[in-house]
């Protein structure tokens, strides 16, 4: 990989390190990992998810090697909304599951092969947390590979369903195409690396299950039509105001796999 004198960037796996962009809150957490993946000898290099409108945080990434080529994990601002801007100081092009998110670039395709930064990048097709989310396999990166699972799993807490776009049934699925990969390094695009993405896919569906199962017994209590609103209150009591429409939103992705 190309190397880079800043302090900013943390080294994540062997063919990948990472900057923290400066964007934290209740759903980014810490903030959004804009990746860089290359191998040692690569002339070039990939970023994914360039992150937020940050002209240093670009900037940075735009320094970090001679980029060839921009991947976006889904369509969240978070991810995406630097990402022109992006393209104007690289000139790489942007690519992206939907056309929109695209600059310069084809859409992504699931099962797509992707060689950039002298390392092999297979595109998973994710959908759950969104309709567009992808993730990105590099088979080569260690002994177990890695994957970059954007916001499909994070490193710390579990992910919201964006529904009606995100849906359970197409995020259990998405699990399993994950836990397949054995225990590859999961690199999420919030929170920490972590080190076996298919024990994670086990603990995320576990708790997925768990919910449920609550929600199975509120509706039990409730009556089968309950509202999102008073099923929320029964499941996710001690929610805070800041999150409750995260809440509310996986509550309605739970109803609407339960409802069939």
């Amino acid at each position: 990989m190309n190397p880079v004198n800043d302090a900013s960037f943390k080294n994540s796996s062997s063919l990948t390190r990472f900057r923290l962009a400066p964007n934290p809150g209740p759903m980014s957490l810490d903030g959004t990992n804009s990746y860089v993946i290359a191998a040692p000898d690569a002339a070039g290099v990939v970023v994914v998810d360039p992150g937020p409108l940050d002209e240093p945080h670009l900037a940075a990434l735009a320094a970090s090697g001679m980029v060839e080529l921009v991947l976006i994990t889904h369509r969240h601002k978070d991810h995406t909304e630097g990402s022109e801007r992006f393209r104007e100081l690289t000139g790489a092009p942007v690519r992206a599951a939907d056309p929109a998110h695209c600059h310069g670039g084809e859409p992504l395709r699931g099962g797509e092969v992707i060689g950039a930064g002298g390392v092999e990048i297979r595109v998973l097709a994710t959908p759950g947390h969104t309709s567009d989310s992808v993730c990105f396999h590099l088979p080569g990166d260690g002994p177990d590979g890695s994957v970059l699972t954007g916001d499909t799993i994070l490193g710390r807490g579990t992910t919201v369903l964006d529904y009606p776009d995100g849906r359970l049934g197409d995020y259990l699925l998405s699990l399993d195409t994950l836990e397949s990969l054995g225990p590859a390094t999961l690199l999420p695009a919030h929170g920490p690396v972590l080190p076996a993405v298919d024990a994670v896919c086990r603990e995320y569906r576990a708790h997925r299950v768990m919910r449920l199962e609550q929600i199975r017994e509120a509706l039990v209590r409730l009556g089968a039509q309950a509202e999102v609103q008073a099923v929320t209150d029964a499941v996710y009591p001690d929610v805070d105001p800041s999150v409750r429409w995260a809440a509310e939103t996986s509550v309605a992705a739970q109803l609407d796999y339960l409802r069939g």
